[in-house]
């Protein structure tokens, strides 16, 4: 007893009143990164073991020694995918369509985000930790001071890349909606020249790669999987989805209705690309009547203040200099 209370005792003078709780917070902030490797380690499956042993077994007797594409370099995180990717099928499905919507369409990418919501989340709270024992100069600290200091970093940390996917999400939609009626244009022109819409996707996939690599990235994919043998209608169904973009949306419904009913594929892209103009004009006029609310505010703030200085002050000053001389 007497050793634990002299330990008590330096706790308490070095790090103040609370420095016996800060130290357990320590020393469990340390058992949990030295668990969590432990936990997140994945148990090598035996079919696994046995696709690697009948690939070895392949190279050896082929003579060959090439490097596959997908290195194990590129799946570092794949031993802790049991820990760092959902499990239930609904969810991870979700989180690998946003993952796509923002642009992210490698195989670990849902596996990435997690991780850099783990190592942000748990770096910055133990910064908010280090920063409120040493940072204050031995001063006391208030409990609510201490949770501000070592949570709030924390909870940053792990909302931060939730917030970049979202920005990356937003930005990638604004910038498909601004290219599309171009895009439009574009196949209408190649569709009436004779060209077929495999060709015109290819033909807008190529051309709009330096306007709007996002629109181009996500025709070319398109073009990729009808090449690869992919039913159309299905194809763009799956661009539909994965864009998430009510255009684009009605765009792919008009061009799946026009190959099931056999109407002219023409007709129906001049009928939506004068549909797409007329709304890229609206858009424009909306923003266009925010601008002068937007600008009501700061108007207020910076033109009226001045205003009434210049109009006001003098008279001001000249009242007080008379009060100031009546009183003398």
């Amino acid at each position: 007893m007497d050793f634990l209370n002299t330990i008590n005792a330096q706790l308490t003078d070095l790090f103040g009143p609370l420095g016996p709780l800060l130290a357990l917070g320590m020393v469990g902030l340390a058992l949990i990164v030295g668990v969590l490797p432990l936990l997140m380690k994945k148990q090598p499956e035996p079919f696994d073991k046995l696709k690697a042993l009948r690939k070895a077994v392949e190279n050896n007797t082929a003579g060959q020694t090439a490097v596959l594409r997908h290195s194990d370099k590129a799946d570092k995180l794949e031993k802790f995918a049991s820990f760092l990717e959902p499990q239930d099928e609904v969810t991870m499905t979700a989180s690998r369509l946003k993952m796509v919507r923002a642009g992210y369409k490698e195989k670990n990418a849902v596996r990435t985000f997690h991780f850099a919501q783990l190592v942000l989340g748990i770096g910055l709270l133990a910064l908010g930790m280090l920063y409120t024992m040493v940072g204050n100069d031995g001063a006391e600290v208030t409990m609510q001071v201490m949770i501000i200091s070592t949570l709030m970093p924390g909870g940053l940390g792990y909302y931060l890349p939730i917030y970049w996917v979202n920005s990356r999400v937003q930005k990638r939609q604004a910038e498909i909606v601004s290219g599309f009626p171009d895009a439009l244009d574009l196949m209408l022109v190649c569709v009436e020249a004779g060209q077929s819409l495999d060709q015109s996707i290819n033909r807008i996939a190529k051309e709009s790669r330096a306007s709007c690599p996002a629109l181009s990235e996500e025709f070319e994919t398109v073009a990729q999987e009808v090449k690869a043998g992919k039913e159309r209608i299905k194809v763009l169904k799956d661009m539909s989805e994965r864009v998430g973009i009510a255009d684009i949306s009605s765009f792919c419904t008009t061009l799946v209705q026009s190959a099931s009913f056999g109407t002219s594929m023409s007709d129906a892209l001049r009928v939506y690309s004068a549909e797409m103009r007329d709304k890229r004009i609206m858009r424009a006029e909306e923003l266009a009547n925010k601008l002068p609310t937007k600008l009501t505010l700061g108007t207020m703030l910076f033109t009226l203040p001045p205003l009434l200085i210049i109009l006001i002050g003098p008279s001001v000053y000249g009242i007080s200099q008379t009060l100031g001389g009546g009183g003398g």
